[in-house]
């Protein structure tokens, strides 16, 4: 395929669909994945894949000049101009593939026209993306029943900017001001850098008996970090997203409290009361913790080094060559 960025943006011709299998000089030599973008301007050393994840499977690099030499080039979608002007505009190698790169929900994710079938890999929170990222729980070999509880110093507590909290009409706030009118609800603004940063963000979370996680947009599979951070400190999530059988899909279904389950935020609001107030089946909530381990996610400057240490991770496995024939319709459904 050869990629010229166009004076006018128009669709470009897809790439064969045929799958091939990788024909590199030295099949067993790592891999080069070019990072075209760091993902907002977010940057983290390469070698933080192996310390982090014991991933060293492939050789990472932002360097430009490397691009004929890469294997695979990963693009972050947010960071693409409109006009397709800061996209690799030399040839692609016979062998390359393309890997898109987003973890926006469809939501929140802007539609630019001609790059529907330039990618061959997806790098997605999507279960049926080619490389899937989310934080898995790992599984315990033997029960353990020695979880400790931490210490907990509020009931229901909620990160979120505070201005937004008057201002805007979206799913998550319109519930959180029904719920607010019959229980307490512990407001923790996100401006505030100094308090959320880094380990006081989970200690924060940690010292609530529920955190109302609530997504920004609700789709299939778009569970982010605001269900595992409390999953990851021992907080019970109140989770507003997509339906519960979607996050049984990601984590036990007594791990957390759906707000489906009840029929509106007064009801719910009642039965945390109750269960504030009943430390036996509180307690209950983390029964789960016999079998399985929670892992805290990164934050700051590491928070998108776990999808692209998976994605290293992947193309040295799989070596096959693959187009994604249209990335909107398989993302815009």
């Amino acid at each position: 395929m050869y990629f010229e960025p166009p004076s006018s943006v128009c669709p470009l011709t897809p790439p064969s669909p045929k799958l091939k299998k990788y024909e590199g000089k030295n099949p067993n030599e790592k891999p080069i994945v070019l990072v075209w973008f760091w993902p907002e301007n977010v940057k983290f050393d390469f070698q933080d894949c192996k310390t982090l994840f014991n991933i060293d499977s492939c050789h990472l690099t932002d360097d430009r000049d490397l691009y004929s030499r890469a294997r695979e080039v990963l693009i972050f979608h947010r960071a693409i101009n409109d006009n397709l002007s800061n996209l690799p505009s030399s040839p692609r190698t016979k062998f390359q593939r393309w890997i898109w790169f987003n973890m926006d929900s469809p939501t929140n994710t802007r539609k630019i026209k001609g790059i529907e079938g330039l990618f061959n890999l997806t790098l997605s929170y999507r279960k049926d993306a080619d490389i899937h990222v989310h934080w898995k729980l790992g599984t315990r070999k033997k029960a353990d029943r020695d979880f400790v509880l931490p210490k907990k110093e509020r009931s229901v507590c909620w990160i979120v900017e505070g201005s937004e909290l008057l201002n805007k009409s979206d799913d998550k706030y319109n519930y959180y001001r029904e719920l607010v009118k019959h229980i307490k609800v512990d407001i923790f603004d996100s401006s505030s850098d100094e308090l959320l940063k880094g380990e006081n963000y989970f200690q924060t979370i940690s010292s609530c008996k529920f955190y109302l996680s609530f997504e920004d947009s609700i789709h299939k599979d778009y569970i982010t970090e605001k269900f595992n951070g409390p999953l990851g400190v021992g907080t019970v999530p109140i989770v507003l997203g997509p339906p519960r059988m979607n996050y049984e899909d990601f984590a036990p279904g007594n791990s957390f409290i759906h707000v489906n389950d009840f029929p509106d935020a007064a009801t719910l609001a009642e039965f945390l009361q109750k269960l504030d107030g009943d430390n036996e089946a509180y307690m209950r909530y983390f029964d789960w913790r016999q079998f399985f381990t929670p892992r805290r996610h990164l934050t700051e400057q590491h928070k998108f080094a776990h999808a692209i240490c998976q994605a290293c991770h992947h193309v040295a496995i799989h070596r096959e060559y693959r187009a994604v024939t249209d990335v909107y319709k398989w993302f815009f459904v």
